[in-house]
């Protein structure tokens, strides 16, 4: 009778395996879809959309069909709209690739299409030096 001796010690085979249930979780986790959108979306910035004040129309409604004209959907639309500004300014936020920034500025009712920037102000002598 000829006996098989296994070469893995049962601690060795636990710990490869403990070695190796990270690295298949991270692989199952790249191959789901949301990876796949922030990389399409990966070059996207923030805009701001100065656009012409609508006559008979609800200023948010409008701003979503403008958008929608670009991202394909109303849904997509409102998914992607950060803010819509009615007060001082007839405009949106909204995060934008280059592209969808060079088709939106295209459509009528948009004046200006912007990046958005944050800026400090310098608070003098009573802020850090």
């Amino acid at each position: 009778m000829t006996t098989h001796r296994n070469p893995f010690k049962p601690q060795t085979l636990f710990l490869v395996l403990f070695a190796l249930v990270p690295l298949i979780c991270m692989v199952i986790a790249d191959s789901t879809v949301e990876p796949l959108v922030s990389h399409a979306f990966s070059s996207a910035e923030v805009h701001i959309i100065y656009t012409e004040k609508p006559n008979d129309e609800d200023i948010e409604a409008f701003h979503i069909q403008i958008l929608s004209a670009v991202l394909g959907s109303e849904e997509a639309a409102k998914k992607a709209m950060l803010y819509s500004y009615k007060s001082a300014a007839c405009a949106f936020s909204a995060k934008l690739t280059p592209e969808q920034v060079a088709q939106i500025s295209k459509l009528p009712g948009v004046r200006q299409v912007v990046p958005s920037r944050m800026y400090l102000l310098n608070s003098g002598s009573d802020g850090p030096q």
